[in-house]
């Protein structure tokens, strides 16, 4: 992963050694001899003109101007010939060319010392001049001089850039991520809005695809949410209508009618309470379920037979487990999983035949099988299976296709899933894999 921390980091101190190091070209670059004789007022034209000097008005005009430019600009001056010697005496100082040899370091002398040579354009001849400027005129003329506003521009340009880039960067993803959230608040949240950010391989790709899955879920959420709250606005009109109908019958029926009615009364409302109970058991699978707990299979499995035999006294329900398996869950949430998916089997299975539940382990996983011998489901119906208020069009059983539902929104919330299929050899399956570990 490219950290965002280290990009931050690079960034900058790249910016750093890049200053340093232009400065330290730019530095040698603008210290050169060529640079300084062309640059520094006192050499501008000094070579031309001191050469008309000498060839038009003779050698004593000519060290009079460089004893002129000496006092002005505290530069000395040497003029030599084609032939090595000097043309004038100059304003080198006695014992000057001395007290240079025995230095073996140029350093460490007062000045520094350029040369440029020259050519008449009137004799052709070719005059070669020695310059000796002092450090301190030559360091205070680099100080206030364009030395320092180069520096300082090219480090001004190149932070600017770097700063720049690393603040687009950082800007523009969380531009998009802005623009995201506000979409996701207005309900109109595309996922592949954020597919490019996504595929960064830092701290805002990271964030990009836990957005994603955020959004993703939210969507699933509340798609789920309006698709419960149309289904249950048609599934409670039934029972509603017939409570209606029934009141109606009661307020015209005499008084011996009436008390046949009332039964009738009272199952509507049990099967309106029914219906309203399993719908709150469907909406509080969405909310926070608290810690997970380590439950025992086999125990849980001979509980629901025990209570199965009491609701339905002529089934069998036969148990195929190993041995004890644990796995680590939401017990409640697990167990009306389990008690939904053996109370469907309840309905369709035949009496001469047992309910087969068989439980398989592997390293990671727990798979629940839980088999009825009954007419099955039609194969076009299956994928339907599992859908809030879905029944299969043949299925005379009573219920509101909710049982199925509850149970498989319980295995998604622990990371699982639930698989219908019919049994080769005749009746329903229902497959309920289960991580060892739910997913939060």
């Amino acid at each position: 992963m490219r950290s965002l921390f280290w990009r931050i980091f690079a960034s900058f101190w790249l910016a750093i050694a890049l200053v340093a190091g232009l400065s330290v070209l730019a530095g040698r670059a603008l210290n050169q001899d060529s640079w300084i004789i062309n640059r520094h007022p006192a050499f501008q034209n000094l070579a031309e003109r001191w050469v008309r000097v000498y060839e038009n008005q003779g050698p004593v005009a000519a060290q009079m101007l460089l004893e002129f430019h000496k006092q002005k600009f505290h530069v000395d001056v040497q003029v030599l010939g084609e032939n090595g010697q000097p043309r004038i005496r100059g304003t080198f100082p006695p014992r000057a060319a001395a007290f240079e040899a025995r230095q073996n370091d140029d350093r460490r002398l007062p000045w520094r010392r350029l040369t440029d040579d020259y050519v008449s354009p009137r004799t052709g001849e070719t005059y070669l001049f020695i310059y000796r400027i002092p450090f301190p005129e030559l360091a205070a003329w680099n100080q206030g001089g364009s030395l320092g506003l180069s520096i300082l521009a090219i480090a001004l340009i190149v932070l600017t850039l770097l700063s720049l880039w690393l603040t687009l960067s950082i800007t523009r993803p969380l531009n998009r991520l802005r623009g995201a959230v506000h979409d996701l608040g207005q309900t109109a949240y595309q996922q592949n809005s954020l597919a490019r950010l996504a595929g960064r391989r830092d701290e805002l790709g990271v964030l990009a695809r836990d957005f994603n899955r955020m959004g993703a879920r939210l969507q699933g959420l509340i798609g789920s949410q309006r698709q419960l709250l149309r289904d249950v606005s048609h599934e409670l009109r039934s029972p509603l209508a017939r409570l209606r109908v029934a009141l109606a019958l009661a307020e015209r029926a005499s008084g011996d009618e009436r008390e046949k009615l009332w039964p009738r009364l009272t199952r509507e409302c049990d099967r309106l309470e029914s219906l309203i109970s399993e719908i709150l058991v469907l909406a509080r699978l969405d909310a926070e379920p608290g810690a997970t707990q380590q439950v025992k299979l086999d125990a849980l499995l001979e509980k629901l037979r025990e209570d199965s035999s009491l609701a339905a006294p002529e089934q069998q329900v036969q148990i195929n487990i190993d041995a004890t398996v644990t796995i680590e869950a939401w017990p409640d949430m697990l167990e009306r999983a389990l008690d939904n998916l053996l109370r469907n089997a309840l309905r369709f299975n035949p009496v001469e035949k047992p309910i087969e539940i068989t439980v398989d382990t592997s390293e990671d996983q727990v798979n629940i099988s839980v088999r009825d011998h009954g007419p099955g489901v039609a194969e076009d119906h299956l994928t339907q299976l599992g859908e809030p208020f879905f029944r299969a069009p043949d299925q005379t059983a009573p219920g509101y296709g909710l049982g199925l539902a509850i149970a498989r929104r319980a295995a998604q919330r622990h990371g699982g899933r639930l698989d219908f299929s019919n049994h080769p050899d005749g009746g329903f399956v229902a497959n309920l894999i289960l991580p060892r570990t739910p997913e939060r």
